[in-house]
């Protein structure tokens, strides 16, 4: 098992003391260097699939029948929180925790309160997740003791049997118990809906609504080609200009400057006193100030989410263990990869996806 928080401040002064005069006779070493990638974009938010599961089969995310990764090629939470800890070393000062659904890794909670050590030491600002909500019923009390103050939950309709059916296995009141539990236990709720031409278009402003009653942030989010889901993408693509030209039309909607390290633009809806955040990866590049990479559950890092080219983090981390001058050597050329953008595009033609893994695999 890996080290809590109170077992790393116990052992903390008996270590310090037995290599004090180490420590006293040695230089002072400098602090580690920043990943900066070659478009001088600082590299300071880490998004970390903890697995490849999840309880849904969302239809825009998932095949029906998913052939989930062994456990051997997954990594242990121990490994993800070193791999976490060696990014934090470098300037990262954001972790989203995603999957799948990360709710449903068991031992979730000891990783969550693990990397909570490095919010109580300030070296990192803030650990946040992304969750389908049907596990946040039993687990937001926990969350929220962790240190994680934010949460983003999916939902795509407030109709029970439109829900079913996007999800495949989902069942809304389960979903909407978890999104006032989460909001009870003092976290900040962000809801993600993906728009769906022909299964949601009509519930924008439903959605848009119960997200300003709840006192609830609302993302929308155009469809993005990954993986094969037996689904067309063609047919179900709705360009959130023209999402947005509609509601402009009923609404005020005001720019904002406001940025969570995310890809999303952010409006105020005056009238409902609303934040409503827009992700068009499709219609608008958002690429130009990445500051993102993503580490898999099998520990590969991609550099951009619309490119295949990855770094193998899980050979690095299982040979070198600990060894903190091989992981910065990983990190140093990985990051040096980084490219400027993303090849996103819907393929007209064949409705192929632009990368062939899944969401679920890369992390949402």
């Amino acid at each position: 098992m890996f080290p809590t928080g109170d077992a790393i401040r116990a052992q903390a002064p008996a270590m310090l003391a037995e290599h004090q005069p180490d420590i006293e006779q040695r230089p002072q070493q400098a602090p580690p260097r920043p990943l900066v990638d070659p478009f001088g974009r600082a590299i300071s938010y880490l998004r970390i699939s903890v697995t490849d599961r999840c309880d849904f089969r969302c239809v825009y995310c998932m095949s029906e029948d998913m052939t989930f990764l062994p456990k051997s090629e997954v990594l242990s939470l121990e490994e993800i929180d070193r791999l976490a800890s060696a990014f934090i070393r470098r300037g990262t000062r954001k972790i989203r925790l995603t999957g799948g659904e990360p709710l449903v890794r068991r031992g979730i909670i000891d990783l969550v309160n693990s990397l909570g050590r490095h919010l109580k030491s300030g070296a990192l600002e803030e650990l946040t997740l992304t969750s389908n909500g049907s596990q946040m019923a039993r687990h937001a009390d926990q969350l929220f003791a962790a240190g994680v103050r934010r949460v983003n939950i999916s939902l795509d309709t407030l109709e029970a049997d439109r829900f079913a059916r996007i999800t495949r296995w989902g069942r809304l009141p389960q979903v909407l118990d978890g999104i006032a539990a989460a909001k009870a236990a003092g976290l900040k709720v962000k809801l993600n809906t993906v728009a769906l031409a022909h299964e949601n278009a009509h519930e924008i402003e439903a959605l848009m609504q119960f997200a300003a009653q709840g006192g609830h942030d609302l993302t929308l989010i155009e469809t993005m080609p990954l993986g094969e889901i037996n689904e067309d993408r063609v047919d179900q693509y709705l360009p959130l200009s023209r999402v947005r030209a509609g509601l402009e039309q009923r609404y005020t909607l005001t720019d904002l400057p406001h940025r969570t390290g995310g890809p999303a633009r952010y409006v105020r809806v005056e009238e409902l006193g609303l934040q409503l955040g827009f992700i068009t990866p499709l219609t608008h590049n958002f690429c130009e100030s990445c500051n993102r990479v993503r580490l898999t559950a099998t520990g590969q890092l991609f550099m951009c989410l619309g490119q295949d080219d990855q770094a193998d983090l899980r050979a690095v981390v299982r040979q070198a263990g600990s060894d903190a001058a091989a992981l910065d050597a990983a990190l140093d050329e990985a990051i040096a990869r980084k490219p400027k953008g993303h090849d996103f595009v819907i393929d007209r033609r064949g409705a192929r996806p632009a990368v062939a893994r899944h969401m679920s695999l890369t992390g949402g």
